[in-house]
């Protein structure tokens, strides 16, 4: 949530940057929240004054009493009385200025930093790095899900019995290559520094709202409505909601989280080729890095991120591309977000395994999240950070188109000593 500090002071920018985000209506929404402030200051001011008025002609009441003067001080009193009537009329005014005032900045996207490129769509993000080669396969060569039915290591159509579409059943050594990747990513995480944790998989709505899902999002979530909890979109909410309602000490930041969970996504509105095979699944296992920072210090942390992600990517040997995304093709919370996306060969095309994203303060701000300045002892906003490390569906969808052979699909040395073996076959056992 944007800080009234922010919109106030920095009003033009402010603006500029929900237009670059290609928010409606982004001028008028700004001036309406100045309006409201403008009104809930001038309400504090009358209630302080009556305040200040009330106590001062209370303290009259008792000297006029031992002076005899009975008449006066029960004029005074209805007095009082009457001052504190007034201040319980604009005490509710204040706390309903103050709740539209609320109500609207959640409304109110996170602007964006200077370094997002202008654009409506992703047609307008801008690649800012490539690495790794693309395989040459052969005329003859399967996309995943007809490689996955070959070799039976997945059946999508049990899923769709037992669930419905978009929640595939991994067989065999792909049930064990699943679990391969996640100790893979986890392992990493750690000797990056990140210190693991085991998140729920269901959290409240104040947790929602705290990383921005809700009010934004909650028709992609799975809602549990007897318990008023939602399903977990990524590990990214109950991780980053460790640290709602917490001051921190500036000598433990950054703070790095990581967590596997399985992921919960409606994808509504999601059809067509897409969304065959791997590509967009309703359930899915990921891996999610957690950044708490100094604001002075974020960037270097997504720096970080970034090369961490990366350098998942080349042990991987999976050919990438990093895009910046543009304004237009942003989450309603990030300031900037780079996008990760792996060359699957088969289909000819990229598909996004990662993103990673500085929220500067906007999530900071909704969860509370604050750090205490070392020097001049007062509480300031965190920045938080995250980041896909990595999601498994498309990265196994690459593995598997862009490393298939006639006798099963070629494993990457770096998994090989976490899932046992070095060709993924129908000899499941």
């Amino acid at each position: 949530m944007l800080t009234l500090k922010l919109v106030s002071e920095e009003t033009e920018r402010v603006i500029k940057g929900l237009e670059k985000k290609h928010f409606p209506g982004a001028k008028q929404a700004i001036y309406d929240v100045l309006a409201l402030d403008k009104m809930r200051r001038e309400t504090q001011q009358k209630l302080d004054k009556e305040l200040q008025e009330g106590k001062k002609k209370a303290a009259q009441i008792g000297a006029l009493m031992k002076e005899g003067k009975k008449d006066e001080a029960n004029a005074i009193k209805e007095s009082v009385a009457a001052l504190k009537e007034e201040s319980k009329l604009l005490e509710r005014e204040l706390n309903d200025i103050q709740q539209k005032l609320i109500d609207l900045l959640r409304t109110i996207p996170n602007i964006p930093c200077d370094e997002v490129p202008e654009g409506k769509d992703a047609s307008d993000n801008v690649v800012v790095k490539e690495g790794g080669e693309k395989p040459n396969l052969p005329e003859d060569a399967m996309c995943h899900w007809d490689l996955c039915k070959k070799f039976n290591l997945i059946d999508f159509d049990l899923g769709v019995k037992i669930t419905g579409a978009g929640f595939p059943v991994y067989i065999g050594k792909m049930a064990r290559l699943q679990r391969a990747l996640e100790a893979f990513f986890l392992e990493e995480a750690r000797k990056s520094g990140y210190l693991e944790v085991q998140p729920p998989y269901v959290v409240n709505e104040a947790s929602g709202f705290g990383t921005g899902q809700l009010p934004d999002k909650e028709g992609q979530m799975y809602h549990c409505n007897l318990d008023n909890l939602y399903l977990i979109p990524t590990a990214e909410v109950p991780v980053t909601n460790i640290f709602r309602d917490v001051i921190l000490d500036e000598n433990d930041l950054p703070i790095k989280r990581c967590a596997y969970s399985a992921c919960f996504r409606r994808e509504a509105g999601s059809y067509g080729k897409d969304v065959r095979g791997l590509n967009r699944l309703h359930q899915f296992d990921k891996v999610e890095i957690v950044r708490i920072d100094k604001p002075e210090h974020s960037y270097e942390s997504l720096k970080e991120m970034l090369d961490h992600v990366e350098n998942l990517l080349i042990k991987l040997e999976l050919p990438y591309h990093i895009l910046r995304l543009c304004g237009g093709d942003m989450s309603f919370t990030s300031s900037i977000c780079y996008d990760f996306e792996v060359w699957s060969a088969a289909q000819e095309k990229w598909l996004e395994v990662s993103s990673v994203s500085n929220f500067e303060s906007y999530q900071a701000n909704r969860l509370k999240c604050r750090f205490r300045n070392s020097q001049t002892k007062k509480t300031e906003l965190c920045h938080t950070l995250n980041g896909s490390a990595l999601a498994l569906p498309r990265i196994v969808a690459a593995l598997i188109e862009n490393n298939q052979t006639p006798e099963g699909i070629r494993i990457p040395k770096a998994l090989v000593p976490y899932c046992g073996f070095d060709i993924l076959d129908d000899k499941n056992f």
